[in-house]
């Protein structure tokens, strides 16, 4: 039969059901139970473990009476044991109980230390806490401090990276929430601060280094100047060696002076305010922001400088202008390249490509106004100077170059307008008598400078020279107009500079030199010597056009060996080679006029003289002291082919003079005895025409025409008037041989006025049945063929 089942009986825990458990725990799994134990003693309540005990126990006794009803027999024995347990536990209890009341009053002074220890711990923690608080507000104290003294002391830098430190590090730690909420208050303000500082700064710096520009463009042009000089100087050297060395180069000559080549110090001039502003507004974030101001603010100054003072006029302003631009520019070369990309390329580009459109418009309509030269060369000097400067920092100057060369043909235009005012008066004052040279400085800078004389020995003193002083003068204005037309094209864009330079010094020789030596020749204002010195001048420019070209060629650094051989010469050579026989006819006819006041004493000849004359005419007397006069003069200045062409035209003309006087109205008629008259004069004539033929020296040339041959026309006549057979003029082989100059109608005209006697009263009765003579009829018998043949 089925045991029945036991009715479960509630056991009615204690409050404390925590304790209970665990007392259950502990005794199920048969730990020691003493920590528990002590434990509900240490907190004064033995009570609750007893009554949880009590619990327990009642718990047991129902599992015991449950088990006893399944295992009575075990259950009695357990009930033994259990009744043993009791004992022990109230024994157990006893002692616990003796040791609780024991160790309550060995504790209770324990205790008392225990709570002032914790009251200790407590405010340990409570100063522990405040330390932690205090270190972190003096840090905070200590840095905000150690930020004050460096904006005090203008160190922006390491101000900034304490309140970085300050922001990052400390300002969330800030226990204080005051203090916190200042800090946090005071930072940007600071910041703030700062930043006006540094744009305090760098406005100052704005305003220094636009004053500083100027100097600063000036330095730079300076030494682009320097650099040029150089240049130049060993250009020089380099002509003297060319010119002192004809079989080649030496070496020694072109050695270069390395000792100057040492590039110029920098231009010094500080940038620590930009680079301190540029860096604090980058550390403040606001980078951007300074890289729009600095540029707008150097923006403004640049159209500032490129204002022209309208107060003074372009030639004493534009130094500082352009030295003003130059310096604006190094100085933003400088800072696109050091200040770490405060300023973009493309931005002092575009800055640059504006200024330098500014500048060529304003020098365009400078030079549009100009009328002097060497203004023009002062400004375009400079200009040059301002390129070589910036273009040594990277600036392209194609537009300043361009505006030069646009310039070029005004500023020779000018240039020859000022030389033909110069030449002009020279010539107008020029007294046109050969220079005397007392002294050997004279010398050298008269004739030497100008390679006027192919004997390089200087002189005895005084020395008279061939030409007369407008000669050196003209040379020296020529020199002078090279000298500032390669000055002008030199640094220029104009590649082949010599071409150039010839082409203009043509237009000066021909279009202001021979244009004002022409004018002189047909102005008739010159007298004979004048003219004659005049042609030799000009003999002596044409000459000196070779020297003006070989210094051409060695100002613009062509080797004189080169410019030798050059088979280009200049085409005023030509002209003025043109010029010297329009001087020449010019003295030819002043000659001619003269020898006409002479030749007008013809009029006082007695064509029907009755017996032949012993003496010449009174005419040629005049007309040979003329000559005589004319050839002693044309001798000292002219060269001998003018001095062939001076006397021979004379010699023409007064053999032109006679049969023009024969052929007119004003001789009716003329007497055989008149042509013998005619025959001394010639033959005196004739004998002056060959003995200055000798002695000038013409005869040495090989003329195919001597002086003698100018008076063959009237010698023929002469001799045909005087020959016993006149009429052989008709015999071709005869008038060929020795009347070949004459021409059949003027002969005709004078022979019809030959009569081979005077026709007096008493002549006329005495030869009126006398036969013809034989001359007679053959003069008769050639007038009526002459007739005839015309």
């Amino acid at each position: 039969m089925a045991a029945p089942q036991p009715k479960k009986r509630t056991i009615v825990e204690s409050g404390d059901g925590g304790l209970g458990l665990g007392l259950a725990t502990f005794i199920a799994n048969g730990e020691d139970l003493g920590p528990i134990i002590r434990h509900s003693f240490d907190s004064g309540k033995p009570e609750a473990l007893m009554q949880n005990l009590r619990s327990i126990v009642k718990k047991k006794e129902v599992e015991i009476e449950e088990l006893c009803r399944l295992h009575y027999e075990d259950f009695i024995v357990a009930v033994d044991e259990l009744r043993g347990v009791l004992v022990d536990a109230d024994e157990l209890k006893g002692m616990l109980s003796g040791e609780n009341s024991h160790l309550q009053e060995a504790s209770t002074d324990q205790l008392l230390k225990l709570d002032e220890l914790l009251e200790l711990y407590s405010v340990k923690k409570n100063i522990g806490e405040a330390i932690t608080t205090l270190k972190i507000c003096v840090k905070v104290f200590s840095l905000c401090m150690t930020c004050n003294n460096y904006i005090a002391e203008a160190k922006f830098h390491p101000a900034l990276k304490t309140l970085d430190l300050i922001q990052k590090g400390y300002l969330r730690n800030i226990p204080l929430k005051l203090l916190k909420k200042v800090v946090a208050r005071q930072i940007p303000l600071i910041k703030l601060h700062i930043e006006k500082k540094v744009c305090s700064e760098f406005n100052d710096w704005l305003v220094h280094i636009r004053r500083m520009a100027k100097q600063i463009g000036q330095a730079s042009i300076s030494q682009a100047s320097l650099a040029r000089q150089k240049d130049e100087e060993m250009r020089a050297r380099q002509r003297e060696a060319e010119g002192h060395s004809h079989a080649g180069p030496d070496e020694h000559l072109y050695t270069l002076d390395l000792e100057n080549t040492e590039e110029e110090s920098a231009l010094h001039f500080d940038l620590t305010p930009v680079y301190r502003a540029h860096h604090m507004h980058t550390c403040l974030g606001i980078g951007e922001k300074f890289r729009d101001y600095y540029y707008k603010n150097r923006l403004m100054q640049l159209n500032l400088d490129m204002q022209i003072s309208t107060s003074q006029p372009f030639l004493e302003s534009h130094q500082p202008f352009l030295a003003q631009v130059a310096g604006f520019f190094i100085v933003e070369e400088r800072v696109l390249r050091t200040a770490d990309g405060l300023l973009l390329e493309s931005q002092v580009e575009t800055t640059w490509e504006t200024a330098i459109g500014k500048i060529t418009s304003i020098l365009e309509e400078q030079f549009s106004r100009m009328r002097t030269a060497s203004h023009f060369l002062l400004i375009k000097d400079y200009v040059t100077l301002l390129g070589a400067a910036v273009n040594k920092y990277g600036y392209r100057i194609t537009q300043l170059i361009e505006v030069l060369e646009k310039t070029r043909d005004k500023y020779h235009q000018l240039l020859l307008l000022e030389c033909r005012k110069q030449v002009d008066d020279i010539l107008t004052n020029d007294s046109y008598e050969q220079m005397v040279i007392k002294k050997e400085y004279e010398y050298n800078m008269n004739v030497t400078a100008f390679h006027l004389e192919h004997d390089d020995a200087i002189p005895d003193f005084p020395y008279v020279t061939s030409f007369s002083s407008s000669v050196p003068d003209v040379c020296r204005i020529v020199r002078s107009f090279i000298e500032d037309s390669v000055s002008y094209l030199s640094y220029g864009g104009v590649m082949n500079i010599f071409d150039v330079v010839k082409a203009f010094l043509d237009r000066l020789l021909i279009e202001v030199l021979n244009d004002s030596l022409l004018n002189m020749i047909y102005a008739r204002s010159l007298g004979m010597s004048q003219m004659m010195q005049l042609a030799g001048n000009i003999s002596v420019l044409e000459q000196a056009c070779g020297m003006f070209l070989l210094h051409s060629a060695q100002l613009c650094g062509i080797p004189k060996r080169v410019a030798e051989r050059s088979h280009s010469g200049l085409t005023a050579r030509a002209v003025l080679k043109a010029s010297q026989n329009a001087v020449y006819n010019a003295l030819i006819n002043l000659t001619n006029f003269k020898v006409d006041e002479f030749m007008v004493l013809l009029e006082e000849v007695n064509w029907i003289a009755e017996e032949a004359p012993d003496n010449s005419n009174e005419y040629v007397n005049e007309v040979l002291i003329y000559l005589e006069t004319l050839v002693s003069t044309a001798q000292q200045i002219l060269p001998l082919e003018a001095l062939y062409k001076v006397v021979s035209g004379a010699m023409s003309h007064i053999s032109d003079s006679i049969m023009t006087t024969l052929l007119n109205d004003g001789v009716k008629r003329f007497t055989v005895n008149a042509v013998l008259g005619i025959d001394i004069d010639l033959k005196m004539l004739e004998a002056f025409a060959d003995e200055k033929f000798d002695s000038t020296g013409l005869s040495d040339l090989g003329k195919e025409t001597t002086f003698r041959d100018c008076l063959v026309e009237i010698r023929q006549l002469v001799n045909l008037l005087l020959s016993s057979q006149p009429e052989n003029f008709m015999n071709p082989v005869i008038r060929q041989r020795n009347y070949g100059s004459l021409d059949y109608k003027k002969l005709s005209i004078i022979c019809d006025k030959y009569k081979d006697t005077a026709d007096s009263l008493f002549g006329s009765l005495s030869n009126r049945n006398t036969q013809q003579s034989a001359r007679k009829k053959s003069m008769d018998v050639l007038k009526r063929r002459l007739k005839d043949f015309s």
